[in-house]
């Protein structure tokens, strides 16, 4: 037995503005009850002695710290580009000419 009936999944999907067809609403009524299902066996097994996680593994910041450092040139940061012009990249046009 769903514990979420046909007519929330259609109010449900009505404010989310998403138009479906009642074979289409029995199946969804289906699935997400057992969403709901699981949803509650997980509070079941959250106790406050068990800290929460986000991540199964344990994080760490693998960043180096933010300095600031000396700021390329105009000529060391066009050193690399295929073809500059006048201090500036040169791309191929992609526009027409207006």
């Amino acid at each position: 037995m769903s514990s979420l009936s046909r007519d929330e999944v259609a109010r449900v999907a009505g404010l989310a503005r998403i138009d479906l067809t009642p074979e289409e609403l029995d199946r969804l009524a289906g699935e997400l009850d057992v969403i709901v299902e699981s949803v509650a066996r997980v509070s079941e097994v959250a106790t406050p002695d068990v800290p929460a996680t986000s991540h199964p593994l344990p994080m760490t910041n693998v960043f180096r710290p933010d300095v600031p450092e000396q700021p390329l040139t105009q000529a060391e940061a066009l050193s690399g580009a295929p073809a500059s012009e006048d201090g500036k990249f040169l791309v191929p046009q992609i526009l027409g000419e207006e």
